[in-house]
C-alpha cells in the first residue's frame, strides 16, 4: 500500500550516513537538499469524488496527491511536508462532520485521519478553519483555546498528530496567540561534506502561519470579542527573530494568502509580497488565491509585479510555492543547503520550486492511494447519503433546455447568490466599493452539446445539495472583475457570438446558434435594473443595444463590479479585457458553495422573485424563413412557463441522432 511505502521512504531516509557526534556542527561547505512540499486548500476533498454530482473526479482529491507526495519524499529524502491551511471546510463531507453528525471527543476528523496517515510534519490555519466556530476547532484540533465560548479545561481531543501554527490571530481574553505562533522541527538529515563523505547532521526547520485577518468580518459572528488579529507582517517581524535566537536553521512561512502589490496595511488579505521582503524568510508558503505558482504563463498582475519571477518561483528572491486547491498540486522547493561552520545557509540561486499535478501529460490521472480511501471509506458513504437531503425548496422547475433563447431560470439564482455575496463583502470589508454598481454574469453551462439529456433540469420541489449542483455545473471559484461600462458592452458583445448572424431577407431555415460557442461562454445579466438587446442582424461586434442601468443609457466611462468565476476573470474564454487584470477580489470561496449557502439561507425559492428576471431580449426582426434551433423534444409547455413567445416545435426529431427535436422563433415577437 502507498501509506506504507510512505512510511518505509521516512525510516530510510533517516539511515545510511555516518552521523557526526551529538550537536556537532558539520564541516564547513557541507551541503545538503531539503525538499519542502506543500499541499494547500485542499477544502476536505479527500478522495476522488464529486458529492454534488454523486459520480467520481479524478482531479480532485489528497487520494492522488499522496502519490506525488511519496515520489517527492523518494527525491528528497529530507523532506518536510506541509500544509497550508483550509483544509477542514470545503465538501459535503465537511459539513456532514461538523454541522450533520458531528465528530466526537475521542474522534479524529476524516482530513486529519488523512493527513496523520501521510506523516505531515506540520500545518498552517486558513480562514475557512474558522468557519464552523471556535469550539468545534478547538476540539478537532486537539487544543486548549482560552476564550470566551470554549470550556476551561476541558479534555484534550483526537486531531492532528503534527504541529499546527499560527502567528496572527489572539484571544481577548489572554491576548496571546490562540494557536502556538511557531514551531521549531529538530531533524536529522542526509548530508554530504566537503571531501564526499555522506554524514548526518541536524537541521532545525522553523515554521511560522500567518492566516487573512479579515477572518474576523468573514465569520464575524463566530469571532467577535473572542479573537483578535494582528497584520501578517506585524506578526512576522516580532516572531521571526525569536526563531532564529532559538536556533532556526531554516525559516518557511506558511502564509494563507497570495500576491497584491498594492501599498501594505495590517489588514491586507494576500500579503505575500511583503512577508517575503521580512528579513528570515527562507521559504513562502502561500495559498488561499486558489491559484498554481509558478506559473510562467500567467497574466495575472500578481504574478507580474516587480521582483517576482513567475518562472522560477520567486518572491523578492524568496523561494516561494502556492499549489492551487483541492489536492490537484503538490508543492515542490528543492532547498540547496550550505554549511558556513556555524548554520546552514540557503543557497537561493540553486534552489528549485515547481508545482507538480496529478493530472499527467498524456491527460490521465496519477493512481489513487487506496490506503487511503479505505481509511476514510465509512465517512464518505455516509457524506454520500446526506448529499441526497434537501437544502431547500423551489416552486418551479430550473432548466436550460430554452437558455439560448431567453429561459433564465437557471440562471438568475446564480446570479442572485452572487451579487449577494459581493454586496455583503462590500459591507464587510471594501465600503470605499459601496458606490459602484454590483452586476453578476452567469451561463448556461448545459446546453445539448452531448444531446438531450446534456441540459441543467431541476425539477420544481425539494433541493438537495446534488440538485443545486446541477445549477452550476464547475467548481469555480467566485471572482469580481471591475470594468468600465465601454467594457461591459464589449462582455456582452462577445457573449452575443453564440448566436449566426441572421439575414431576414433569406428564403431559407437560419441556424440560430453557433455551435463553434459553447454555452458556457453565452454569459447574460439577470437584474432588474439592467436592460439590453441582442440584434443578431448585424455582425459580430456590433449586436448590443439599448444598454440601460436604472433608466439611464450605460456610459462608457461609468464603472461597474461584475462577479463572474475564476475561469471566466482570467481569460477563460478570451473575452476583451477580461484577462485577470480586472479581477479587484479573487474571493476564497467556490461559487457552488456560494450559490448552496444563498439557497439555504433563504429556504424557499420562487418564480417571480428567482426565476423570472429576464435583462435581455433579442431586437425584433422578421424573418422570410424560419430561424431554427435545437432543444430537448415536447418541452413547449417550459418555453410558455418562462414567458418566452414565438417558440413551435417543427420536428421531434431534428435528425441529428442526439436525440434533438428541431424549434423555430418568431423573433418580430
Amino acid at each position: 500500500m502507498l501509506s506504507a511505502l510512505l512510511a518505509a521512504t521516512l525510516a530510510t531516509s533517516l539511515t545510511a550516513c555516518v552521523s557526526l557526534p551529538h550537536d556537532a556542527a558539520p564541516p564547513a561547505g557541507s551541503r545538503a537538499k531539503l525538499g519542502v512540499l506543500e499541499t494547500t486548500d485542499l477544502h476536505a476533498n479527500l478522495v476522488g469524488y464529486d458529492y454534488y454530482k454523486l459520480k467520481a473526479d479524478p482531479s480532485i482529491g489528497l487520494e492522488r496527491t499522496a502519490n506525488l507526495i511519496a515520489a517527492a519524499r523518494k527525491e528528497y529524502p529530507n523532506n518536510v511536508l506541509l500544509d497550508n491551511g483550509d483544509a477542514i471546510q470545503g465538501t459535503a463531507l465537511a459539513d456532514y462532520q461538523a454541522l450533520v453528525a458531528p465528530v466526537s471527543c475521542a474522534q479524529t476528523l476524516a482530513i486529519y485521519k488523512a493527513m496523520n496517515q501521510l506523516a505531515y510534519d506540520g500545518g498552517g490555519i486558513g480562514n475557512h478553519e474558522f468557519n464552523y466556530g471556535l469550539p468545534y476547532l478547538n476540539q478537532v484540533t486537539a487544543s486548549h483555546f482560552e476564550v470566551d465560548g470554549v470550556a476551561a479545561g476541558a479534555a484534550r481531543c483526537a486531531g492532528p498528530a503534527f504541529p499546527l501554527v499560527l502567528a496572527n490571530i489572539y484571544s481577548s481574553r489572554t491576548r496571546q496567540p490562540l494557536f502556538p505562533p511557531y514551531r521549531i522541527l529538530q531533524r536529522q538529515i542526509s548530508a554530504t561534506a566537503p571531501d564526499g563523505t555522506a554524514i548526518r547532521s541536524s537541521l532545525r526547520i522553523g515554521i511560522i502561519g500567518f492566516t487573512p485577518p479579515a477572518v474576523l468580518q468573514w465569520d464575524q459572528r463566530a469571532l467577535e470579542g473572542k479573537v483578535y488579529a494582528e497584520g501578517m507582517r506585524e506578526a512576522a517581524l516580532k516572531y521571526i527573530p525569536q526563531m532564529r535566537a532559538e536556533g532556526a536553521d531554516v525559516v518557511i512561512a506558511l502564509a494563507h494568502g497570495g500576491l497584491d502589490g498594492a501599498p501594505y496595511t495590517a489588514a491586507m488579505e494576500d500579503a505575500g509580497y511583503y512577508l517575503a521582503q521580512v528579513p528570515g524568510v527562507d521559504v513562502l508558503l502561500m495559498g488561499h488565491a486558489h491559484q498554481s505558482f509558478p506559473q510562467a504563463d500567467s497574466q495575472l498582475p500578481a504574478f507580474n509585479l516587480a521582483g517576482i519571477d513567475k518562472v522560477r518561483g520567486r518572491v523578492h528572491g524568496v523561494p516561494a510555492v502556492m499549489a492551487n486547491l483541492w489536492g490537484k498540486h503538490l508543492g515542490v522547493v528543492g532547498l540547496q543547503l550550505r554549511h558556513d561552520g556555524r548554520r546552514w545557509q540557503i543557497e537561493r540561486d540553486a534552489s528549485t520550486v515547481e508545482v507538480r499535478a496529478t493530472r499527467q501529460a498524456d491527460r490521465s490521472y496519477v493512481a489513487p492511494d487506496a490506503a487511503l480511501a479505505s481509511l476514510v471509506a465509512a465517512e464518505h458513504e455516509a457524506t454520500i447519503r446526506y448529499v441526497q437531503s434537501p437544502v431547500g425548496q423551489s416552486d418551479f422547475r430550473m432548466s436550460s433546455y430554452f437558455a439560448d433563447v431567453g429561459d433564465v431560470t437557471a440562471l438568475q439564482v446564480v446570479n442572485q447568490a452572487q451579487t449577494d455575496y459581493v454586496r455583503r463583502y462590500i459591507e464587510s470589508s471594501r465600503p470605499s466599493w459601496g458606490g459602484l454598481p454590483v452586476l453578476s454574469m452567469a451561463s448556461p453551462f448545459k446546453t445539448g452539446a452531448a444531446g438531450a439529456a446534456d441540459y441543467t433540469d431541476v425539477l420544481a420541489g425539494g433541493l438537495a445539495l446534488n440538485n443545486v449542483a446541477d445549477l452550476y455545473l464547475y467548481p469555480n471559484a467566485l471572482q469580481v472583475v471591475r470594468v468600465s461600462g465601454a467594457e461591459l458592452r464589449a462582455w456582452l458583445e462577445k457573449s452575443a457570438e453564440r448566436f449566426n448572424r441572421i439575414d431576414p431577407d433569406s428564403s431559407t431555415p437560419q441556424e440560430l446558434v453557433n455551435p463553434a460557442v459553447p454555452g458556457f461562454n453565452f454569459d447574460v445579466l439577470t437584474d432588474a435594473d439592467v436592460s439590453y438587446q441582442i440584434d443578431i442582424s448585424q455582425p459580430v461586434g456590433q449586436r448590443i443595444s439599448r444598454l440601460i442601468y436604472r433608466g439611464v443609457d450605460v456610459a462608457s466611462n461609468q464603472q461597474f463590479l461584475v462577479a463572474t468565476n475564476n475561469y471566466r476573470a482570467s481569460g477563460g474564454g478570451a473575452f476583451p479585457a477580461l484577462d485577470g487584470s480586472r479581477t479587484v477580489l479573487a474571493a476564497p470561496d467556490a461559487s457552488r458553495d456560494v450559490l448552496i449557502s444563498y439557497i439555504r439561507a433563504r429556504r424557499q425559492l420562487n418564480y417571480s422573485r428567482d426565476g423570472a428576471q429576464r435583462s435581455w431580449r433579442f431586437a425584433p426582426l422578421k424573418t422570410r424563413a424560419p430561424v431554427v434551433f435545437h432543444s430537448a423534444p415536447q418541452l413547449l409547455e417550459l418555453a410558455e412557463q418562462a414567458g418566452l413567445r414565438g417558440i413551435t416545435q417543427l420536428n421531434n426529431d431534428d435528425g441529428g441522432g442526439k436525440g434533438l427535436a428541431l424549434y423555430a422563433i418568431d423573433l418580430s415577437l
